[in-house]
């Protein structure tokens, strides 16, 4: 499990309007292709070079998949990465804070000790 990439596939993706239209309406695809052509590309890397060791579990991959923020939260993912990307999602089904009262609330069943979202 890898939440560094976790963490970035929900970082990137919120930070490209376009990414978050794709991944909103159409996730499997967007994760299959983010996986393959984003994800082993070095942040901030200017000159093309990439790693080739960095994929999904198939947990993960179906946490994404399934826009599960409970599932991502559990397994490191960080919170406010979920949640900003699912509010520029989401948010506009939703009147003014609910979205953001649901995600709180769906995540309220968990005590700590959280899991560890440190990368």
């Amino acid at each position: 499990m890898s939440k560094y990439l976790l963490d970035k596939f929900l970082f990137t993706v919120d930070r490209d309007p376009a990414l978050v239209e794709r991944y909103r309406e159409d996730a499997a695809g967007t994760v299959t292709w983010w996986e393959a052509e984003v994800a082993n590309q070095i942040l901030n890397c200017k000159t093309g070079e990439k790693s080739t060791w960095l994929a999904f579990t198939d947990e993960e991959r179906q946490a994404l998949v399934d826009q599960d923020h409970v599932a991502l939260f559990r397994m490191g993912a960080h919170p406010f990465l979920t949640l900003t990307l699912f509010i520029a999602m989401f948010e506009r089904d939703h009147g003014p804070l609910e979205y953001q009262k649901a995600y709180g609330k769906a995540l309220q069943h968990l005590s700590p000790p959280y899991p560890d979202i440190s990368t």
